[in-house]
């Protein structure tokens, strides 16, 4: 299912800068992840060259590809064997929910196979 918009994603990506936090460098405490910057004085709010760069719409993917995975399918979380029957297989995948146990876990996946279902987390093998 590989489609225009799927590899634009990818090119989109690849050109993505890590945003950090403003002076994460500085201050170990705190951490890398981004925090926007509220300060008054602020250079990177203020878009000072060279201080980083700002999230903007620009850098988001195409419309029609969000909230896909990488191969072009929308993960569907299973929690239970009913959710396999509002699966469609030609555009969705199933995600087994980490609080379900191992033996009803083995219980969903067989039969998934048995309906034509791809599970993105199974343990067993297709």
């Amino acid at each position: 299912m590989e489609t225009e918009a799927l590899v634009k994603r990818r090119e989109i990506k690849k050109k993505k800068p890590r945003f950090k936090r403003q002076e994460w460098h500085r201050h170990k405490r705190l951490e890398e992840k981004w925090r926007r910057p509220k300060g008054n004085s602020s250079k990177l709010r203020k878009r000072i060259k060279g201080r980083g760069k700002l999230p903007s719409i620009g850098y988001s993917s195409p419309k029609e590809v969000k909230g896909l995975n990488r191969n072009g399918f929308r993960e569907v979380i299973i929690k239970n064997i009913n959710d396999l029957e509002k699966i469609d297989p030609s555009r969705e995948v199933g995600k087994i929910a980490s609080s379900v146990g191992k033996k009803k876990r083995f219980e969903i996946e067989e039969k998934a196979i048995k309906m034509g279902i791809k599970i993105v987390n199974g343990m067993l093998k297709y």
